[in-house]
This record gives structure tokens, C-alpha cells and sequence, in this order.
């Protein structure tokens, strides 16, 4: 193969596995946050009907949020893998550490700057406007981590 054609198709696989990448990136983003976001919500929901503070608002939706994330992760590793629990934390705990709190972290401050922790109630608009906003925050801030631990082949979310 001349030296041209090497560099073309070296070129071309670098692509296909960038692209493979961003791929399964969306993938493991999606799915963490799909963990995320249930315990999110059931905080925030939580913190506003109560009145908790925010900074109790923030605690429990974080809480649940790593709860919610790691279950999405480790029932299917349990139970459609056939790992033992602690093999399937030791497998994912990292990546899930890291995805998570980079989401949370991008999840609670927006949604504290749009005004979603202080609404009154979860039938007021700004919560859901705060929380919509959290969602896409969380994802794009995410997105770029789990991209990096895959291409690295660090332990990942899922």
C-alpha cells in the first residue's frame, strides 16, 4: 500500500472510532441521565411542596439522583449480565461517580439560576421550566465527560 493510501485509511479509522465514540457517548449520556433525572425530580418535587430549603432541596435531589443513577446502571449489570452486585459497583462505580456529579452539578445550578427551586409548588411553571433547563444543562455538560472516559477507555457510566 503506497504511503498516501496508508495515511488516508489510517485517517478514515480514526474517524469511524471518533464517531463510534460520540455515539456510544450520547448513548451513556442519555441513559445516566435518565437515572438521574427520576431522582432529581423526586427531590426537587420533594423540597418544593415541603418548602425545604435550598440547600436541603439541592441535598436530597443529589442523593436521589445517585441512588436513581446507580440503580439504572447496576440492575441490568445484575440481572441481565449475571454479575454480583459488588463486582458490577467495582465495575462502574468511577465512571458513574464522575458522570453523575458533573450532571448534578450542571442539573442543580441551572435550575437554582432559572428559579425552579423557588417555586411554590410543582404546578407552578417555573419548576418545570427549571427543571427542562436542568435536564438539557445536565446532558450537554455530561456529554463531554463520558466522550472522554470512553475514548480513554476509563471506567464509564454503564
Amino acid at each position: 500500500m503506497e504511503n498516501s493510501e496508508h495515511h488516508h485509511g489510517h485517517h478514515q479509522g480514526r474517524h469511524q472510532a471518533e464517531t463510534n465514540t460520540a455515539g456510544a457517548a450520547t448513548t451513556v449520556t442519555l441513559h445516566c441521565l435518565a437515572g438521574c433525572s427520576v431522582g432529581e425530580f423526586i427531590g426537587l418535587a420533594v423540597g418544593v411542596q415541603f418548602g425545604l430549603s435550598v440547600t436541603l432541596t439541592i441535598l436530597l435531589a443529589t442523593t436521589l439522583a445517585f441512588i436513581t443513577g446507580f440503580m439504572f446502571t447496576l440492575i441490568p449489570l445484575v440481572y441481565g449480565k449475571s454479575m454480583t452486585l459488588v463486582l458490577a459497583f467495582k465495575t462502574v462505580w468511577l465512571g458513574e461517580v464522575i458522570s453523575i456529579g458533573v450532571m448534578e452539578i450542571a442539573m442543580n445550578t441551572t435550575d437554582y439560576l432559572v428559579g425552579g427551586m423557588a417555586a411554590t409548588s410543582i404546578t407552578d411553571a417555573i419548576f418545570w421550566i427549571g427543571f427542562l433547563a436542568a435536564l438539557v444543562a445536565g446532558y450537554i455538560c455530561a456529554w463531554p465527560v463520558n466522550f472522554h472516559m470512553l475514548k480513554r477507555n476509563l471506567p464509564r457510566c454503564h
